[in-house]
């Protein structure tokens, strides 16, 4: 049970630290890492440009005045469109580089559907294949640098849905983050997930859903942003996703990977008192993995 506890972190999006225009209010980086590092916080995630240094040594001198260090980060790039191989590739081994330098193990890609995060469309035949063959390529970038690249399903990227999903678990080998909540919000059970590709899953990102705030979003009435600020994503244990069952299906088949926090929060009213706002709701999370969720691994 406590090594279970031993790789559970955050990442800064849990804190409300996000690059989009208008998505709420930036908590100081000292706070937020003060208040990972209280909570016994090995690690976290890059997280959106500004948060952390733009240098590998600044990364981890940051870090590790507050005893932490990275795991990776989100890294979107353009797979499916064959006139921007040059550019991924470029931006990947610029990516690669940076994680090896301070110390990172993760390599998380998003596909999108190009450099402006337009909106995704189902992807053709020879887009897959294209596809297929860029993870390939990234994947032997990662491993000249001592990573390992792990895809991010996610909202309003080409790798959206659970027909998506499994355009690439059938078109190739990459392995991938299990991210809960974009699981769940694109039509993929994350349980069922969780066991029958259990051989392909590098890194998970906990999220749980308010699944009644799905539609609009899905149906591009909402952006992401206004989704979050809407209540899409609840505590860990509050909305409708099975955060237990996904938990105790990789770890009784020996998963020893990290599970990251990834509560996406905006803060809208200002910014909270110290130990007030996303911590609490971070608090909240990890007393439910702690108290509810361990316990049960123990039979597992």
């Amino acid at each position: 049970m406590s090594e279970f506890v031993s790789r559970i972190a955050s990442a800064p999006i849990s804190w409300g630290i996000c690059e989009v225009p208008g998505w709420g209010a930036m908590l100081p980086t000292p706070r937020v890492l003060a208040e990972m590092s209280s909570l016994g916080m090995p690690v976290t995630e890059l997280g959106a440009p500004g948060f952390l240094p733009d240098e590998a040594d600044g990364v981890q001198a940051q870090l590790a005045e507050y005893g932490m260090g990275l795991v990776g980060g989100f890294t979107p790039l353009v797979m499916h469109d064959r006139s921007q191989e040059a550019a991924t590739i470029a931006e990947a081994r610029r990516v690669a580089d940076l994680f090896q330098r301070a110390g990172a193990t993760k390599f998380i890609s998003a596909i999108v559907t190009d450099w402006d995060w337009a909106e995704p469309h189902s992807a053709t035949p020879e887009e897959v294949a294209n596809m297929a063959r860029m993870f390939g390529i990234v994947d032997e970038i990662c491993e000249e640098h001592g990573l390992e690249q792990v895809v991010h399903s996610h909202v309003q990227t080409m790798i959206e849905k659970d027909e998506d999903v499994q355009k690439v678990l059938d078109s190739c080998d990459v392995h991938f983050c299990l991210d809960t909540g974009h699981l769940a919000i694109g039509g993929t059970d994350p349980v069922a997930f969780a066991k029958e590709a259990f051989d392909r899953v590098g890194h998970v990102h906990l999220k749980d859903v308010d699944l009644s705030k799905v539609d609009p979003l899905m149906s591009r009435q909402q952006s992401i942003m206004e989704a979050v600020q809407g209540g899409l994503f609840t505590p860990l244990g509050q909305g409708d996703v099975d955060i237990a069952g996904v938990i105790q299906a990789l770890e009784s088949r020996g998963y020893q990977g990290w599970y990251i926090i990834e509560q996406d929060t905006a803060l809208t009213d200002g910014l909270p008192d110290e130990g007030e706002g996303p911590m609490r709701e971070v608090v909240t999370s990890l007393d439910y993995l702690r108290d509810t969720v361990a316990p049960t691994l123990t039979s597992a």
